[in-house]
């Protein structure tokens, strides 16, 4: 039994359970069978854990207390976890929310996840999706709609949009997604979450790849795999585990993250940008981000909120929207929207706007920016994408010309931590994009739990 059953071990970090299973303070196959509890309690309205492992994942616990018992020591020895649909796990479907595909199984586990398991981690299932991970609400014709545990009626982003509503709803403490076009930071913003969209290439994508694909092929572009969490500290530790080269780039590379750029907010360089030319932003959402502004300048942050280093968002928008589609719609039997000659110059755009933003980041550590336009919507996946609007103060504006805010960071393949900042009027959360120069991680994590521990919800 729980010692202190006072303690909500359902809610708690991922870290601090990892530290009380350490400890013999509780069992892996408590955790385990508290948390399956808590899913069968709460899921029935919010439908975020669509396909359950449970019989599997009390025989990993069992296995995790002997191990335990032996006294192993691993990150998350013990620690129950679901990850996103669109991931590999021997034996479990993957759909991608794709009706051709239902009932199709993996018979390998992708790489995050097995690295997930090495270290530790007790899975229970997986979380919900959009059909081909293609959208900010989750819902598909095999598993349904998942809601947003602020709000039904409203979603809780996506494409890990099962994710982000299994952690806010108290179900798991750490989830494993996805990001190509905000998929780990929007979700975080509208279910109040932390979530690290890592620099292009830092995680390995083997693994999570559409039905039925199994071997290793070329990863997506602008793609990446990372953790969402309810603390910046549980981000850290799992992308440790899941970070790091594979097969045999792991002969010849090994992984080595430049430390934090500062250590307290008083001596970090802050650039905010809240102005888009393609992306409009609703005031409950950039009032936060100004308001922390002014908290960190008032700590002594030198904060800026305008450069003529930030790179031409419009441009680098143009570019990244043409390859976007070229990489989402990848099918055999497709015309590609874009051809050979446009990809190539994008991918030599991609290489100039790295070196634009390394520019920018001799001057300033970290960018702060909105993740999305809006804080969670009503939900309106019944209508066409391409039909789609949202109404953001007062002015009709059209529903995907809000990837531009998540595109800013995507494009370069540049790392960015979505934290939680605020509540709306409405009591919805939002939050902030950190974006660091690539392969700073370690930066925009630190300056994320920094916000946390000294500031918090403003």
């Amino acid at each position: 039994m729980l010692k202190d059953k006072t303690t909500d071990y359902a809610a708690a970090t991922a870290g601090g359970l990892a530290r009380a299973l350490a400890a013999r303070e509780v069992g892996a196959l408590e955790l385990c069978d508290e948390a399956i509890r808590t899913i069968e309690a709460r899921d029935g309205p919010i439908n975020a854990v669509v396909v359950r492992d449970f019989d599997r994942a009390r025989e990993a616990a069992r296995a995790a207390d002997a191990a335990l018992a032996r006294g192993e020591r691993r990150p998350l020895l013990g620690v129950p976890m679901t990850v996103k649909e669109a991931f590999h796990v021997a034996g479990l479907p993957t759909t991608w929310g794709l009706a051709d595909f239902k009932g199709w199984k993996a018979s390998v586990d992708a790489t995050a996840v097995a690295r997930l398991k090495a270290a530790g981690a007790v899975i229970l299932g997986k979380t919900n999706v959009p059909p081909n991970l293609g959208d900010w609400q989750t819902v598909n014709p095999i598993y349904g709609r998942t809601n947003n545990p602020f709000d039904l009626k409203r979603g809780p982003g996506g494409s890990s949009g099962g994710s982000s509503a299994a952690l806010a709803a108290g179900m798991v403490p750490l989830e494993l997604g996805s990001d190509i076009g905000g998929s780990i930071r929007v979700p975080s913003h509208m279910c109040g979450l932390f979530g690290h969209k890592p620099s292009f290439g830092l995680v390995p994508q083997t693994g999570h790849q559409p039905p039925p694909f199994e071997r290793p092929g070329s990863p997506p572009q602008f793609n990446v795999v990372g953790p969402l969490a309810r603390t910046a500290a549980d981000l850290e530790l799992a992308l440790g585990i899941l970070a790091g080269p594979e097969r045999d780039e792991a002969d010849g590379y090994r992984l080595d993250l430049p430390p934090p750029r500062a250590a307290a907010l008083k001596d970090f360089r802050v650039l905010v940008v809240t102005r888009h030319p393609l992306g409009p932003l609703a005031n409950e959402v950039k009032a936060p981000i100004l308001a922390l502004a002014d908290r960190l300048a008032a700590l002594g942050a030198r904060v800026s909120h305008d450069s003529p280093l930030l790179p031409d968002l419009a441009q680098m928008q143009a570019t990244y929207l043409g390859m976007l589609q070229a990489t989402m719609g990848r099918r055999p039997g497709t015309t590609p929207p874009i051809d050979t000659f446009a990809w190539l110059a994008g991918l030599d755009a991609i290489v100039a706007a790295r070196l634009a933003w390394a520019e920018l980041f001799k001057s300033f550590d970290v960018v702060l920016a909105p993740p999305f336009g809006v804080a969670a919507f009503e939900h309106s996946s019944e209508i066409p994408f391409a039909e789609r609007q949202l109404t953001i103060d007062g002015a009709v504006t059209s529903y995907g010309a809000q990837i531009a805010w998540p595109g800013i960071a995507t494009f370069a393949g540049l790392p960015s931590t979505a934290a939680p900042l605020a509540r709306t009027q409405q009591g919805l959360p939002t939050g902030v994009q950190i974006i660091g120069d690539r392969f700073c991680d370690l930066t925009t994590m630190a300056f994320a739990g920094l916000v946390e521990r000294e500031i918090g919800l403003i």
